[in-house]
């Protein structure tokens, strides 16, 4: 570039980002897509006028998209999964035996520790989502439960897995950039995990079914009729989850997991539905499920999934994607990254530095794994140099990436969640408690100096990751 950008220019325009975007989400209240946009044109616009060359704003665009196809890829997959699993009968079959054992008053403990318990054997907040926790949604609507509630439960408990599961990339991510030992890693976020986890369990114990009215028996049977008589509800069709988890456990990659899952769930529907067709399988995968039961909530719940259901995520994702390549090649994250270098020294400083920078990664690109990737390389000297142990760093990257991601509603993990679930993610922030109360903890360690290991451990540490 002729003209060299200086701090305060990248300050204003990641000001600007921010702004256009609060303001269109919160204020406007449209869609992400276009605020999002307009701002990838307007940084490509003021680069141009410091001297940056087509070639560099296009060169960001395009290793910005890269960088995130496996997620996308993942996403489409997950499309398919739903269609699959409605069209076999797995998500009614769910349905049918969840709505007698889980009573709306229970609704919100049930739904955490179910994800809970899925994410932490599959390790993916994705899988998650996009299995039980469509299920889930879907016994929700029927016991009348907040979806804002329902939403905020699923998101904090499928997270859990993604930030403390063994399985999980983020896990295996997070310390390998920080270069420590992942179990030592994962020992070391309980400081934070446990107690967020505990208060976000107690709110949801007292929310109980928040929204919830009186239990219509009547309905519920209703609608339990309407299952059995449109689609096959039978043990079969939970061969497929249980053969998705088993795989995921096994730590195999996710994509082929996933697929395994289609495949064997439609050879199924061949086996229970005598008049299915190739072509209204193909339709269904496209599409998604599109039928008419009889009854309003069934048709609700029940039509989903599909390849072209997932495109409001992927085409925002996209967008989210280039702009922070555009970031990325204009030198704005080394700029603020040399600046926050610079500044940071005691433990307390370098930790919210660390959990700022994860954050203000997420708010501009919208990505987890470079909300991880780009504050771990940058801020890994400092913490040696100041003899703060490398599990802090690894620790902040998790509560200030993995966590915070799915909070934004035009990033990667914020767009999918809100697409499956039906529910935005400014709905369900405030109940997705887990997800913001562990960063609080992240700052209040920092400022007490609580977990933060002296310096003497520093070397310790070193000879556990080595």
């Amino acid at each position: 570039m002729k003209k060299q950008m200086t701090l305060p220019v990248a300050l204003v325009i990641f000001a600007a980002i921010f702004a256009v975007m609060f303001t269109s989400l919160v204020y406007i209240k449209v869609e992400p897509h276009i605020p999002l946009l307009t701002s990838l044109i307007l940084i490509s616009a003021i680069g141009a006028l410091f001297g940056a060359k087509w070639d560099t704003i296009e060169k960001g665009i395009i290793n910005g998209i890269v960088s995130g196809l496996q997620p996308i890829f993942i996403l489409l997959t997950v499309g398919l999964v739903i269609a699959s699993w409605m069209l076999s009968g797995t998500v009614p079959t769910l349905l049918f035996y969840g709505m007698d054992i889980i009573q709306p008053e229970w609704f919100a403990l049930s739904a955490l520790f179910i994800t809970i318990l899925v994410s932490s054997f599959t390790g993916s907040s994705f899988t998650t989502v996009g299995t039980v926790g469509v299920a889930l949604m879907g016994i929700s609507h029927v016991l009348g439960v907040n979806p804002a509630l329902a939403a905020g439960a699923i998101v904090s408990g499928a997270c859990f897995g993604d930030k403390m599961s063994p399985l999980s990339d983020s896990t295996n991510f997070a310390p390998g950039i920080a270069e420590v030992n992942m179990f030592d890693h994962i020992r070391h976020m309980m400081w934070t995990t446990v107690p967020a986890l505990i208060l976000t369990a107690i709110a949801f114990y007292v929310l109980g079914g928040d929204g919830a009215g009186a239990t219509n028996f009547k309905e519920i049977k209703e609608i339990q009729s309407v299952l059995s008589d449109q689609f096959p509800i039978h043990s079969l069709t939970l061969v497929s989850p249980l053969l998705v988890l088993v795989l995921a456990f096994r730590k195999l990659p996710i994509m082929p997991v996933l697929l395994t899952g289609v495949l064997v769930s439609i050879a199924i529907s061949f086996i229970l539905i005598p008049d299915l067709t190739v072509q209204k399988v193909m339709n269904v995968m496209q599409n998604g499920l599109q039928m008419k039961t009889g009854n309003e909530a069934v048709d609700t719940i029940v039509n989903k999934g599909g390849l072209l259901s997932m495109m409001w995520s992927v085409s925002l994702i996209l967008i989210a994607l280039a702009l922070g390549g555009v970031i990325q090649a204009l030198g704005l994250f080394d700029l603020l990254f040399a600046s926050v270098k610079n500044s940071a020294q005691n433990a307390g400083k370098l930790i919210v530095t660390t959990l700022a920078s994860s954050v203000g990664i997420n708010l501009l690109a919208g990505e987890m794994y470079l909300s991880i990737l780009l504050p771990g390389q940058a801020l890994k000297d400092a913490y040696e140099k100041s003899g703060v142990p490398l599990k802090n760093l690894s620790r902040t990257l998790e509560d200030g990436g993995t966590l915070v991601n799915p909070l934004v509603p035009w990033s990667v993990s914020g767009a999918f969640f809100a697409s499956t679930l039906g529910v935005s993610v400014l709905e369900y922030i405030p109940f997705a408690l887990f997800l913001w109360l562990s960063p609080m903890f992240t700052l209040l360690f920092a400022y007490t100096g609580w977990s933060v290991q002296p310096k003497t451990a520093q070397k310790v540490e070193k000879q556990t990751a080595a």
